[in-house]
């Protein structure tokens, strides 16, 4: 009898271990109307249309800004990226992203006083665009925006690509360890 208590004690041991290991992890997203402040959140989107403000939060996914919607995050830590398409404004300072900032099709933006672990691309966006004193990990990248676009006192280790922006962008003082391109290549 002794053995056969054993034995169940130990497959009920397993059979829980077993379920707690095969439990899907699951990350949760916030929907960010509003301000927060020094909170930590698994994944966060900006809805269309709000206006969302961050200062000192962590996020251990990634930011996502939707159509017409507004970011300015101050003292963020974003482990993955920053992604924003058709978004109205994002602004981040002195922020701390470790994948890349992507912004697209949409109005202005800043970047400034930041560390982008991955790349900054800027692409068709219609209104200015500052990308200043940031320590960028990757490329900067600058393609077919109408607003103006400044890039001014970055160190950057990949290359600074700018082709197709109308104006053409202007700044300088770049740091840049790959080449500086096309329209860039004097910045």
């Amino acid at each position: 009898m002794p053995y056969f208590r054993s034995s169940l004690v130990v497959v009920g041991v397993s059979l829980a271990v077993l379920v707690g290991v095969s439990a899907p992890a699951s990350s949760e997203e916030r929907v960010c109307r509003g301000s927060l402040g020094a909170v930590t959140v698994d994944n966060l989107r900006v809805p269309q249309t709000a206006t969302c403000r961050l200062t000192g939060t962590r996020v251990k996914g990634t930011i996502k800004v939707e159509r017409s919607a507004t970011l300015a995050a101050s003292g963020v830590v974003v482990i993955g990226n920053v992604q924003a398409e058709n978004a109205r404004s994002v602004s981040l300072a002195s922020t701390r992203v470790g994948g890349s900032v992507q912004l697209k099709q949409g109005g202005g933006a800043m970047v400034a006083d930041s560390f982008i672990d991955g790349s900054i691309q800027l692409e068709s966006n219609r209104a200015a665009l500052r990308v200043l004193r940031n320590s960028v990990g990757s490329d900067v990248q600058a393609f077919q925006n109408v607003g103006g676009v400044e890039i001014r006192s970055n160190k950057i280790k990949g290359n600074l690509q700018c082709k197709s922006n109308s104006p053409a962008p202007t700044g300088g003082s770049n740091i840049v360890q790959g080449n500086k391109e096309d329209q860039c290549r004097r910045l």
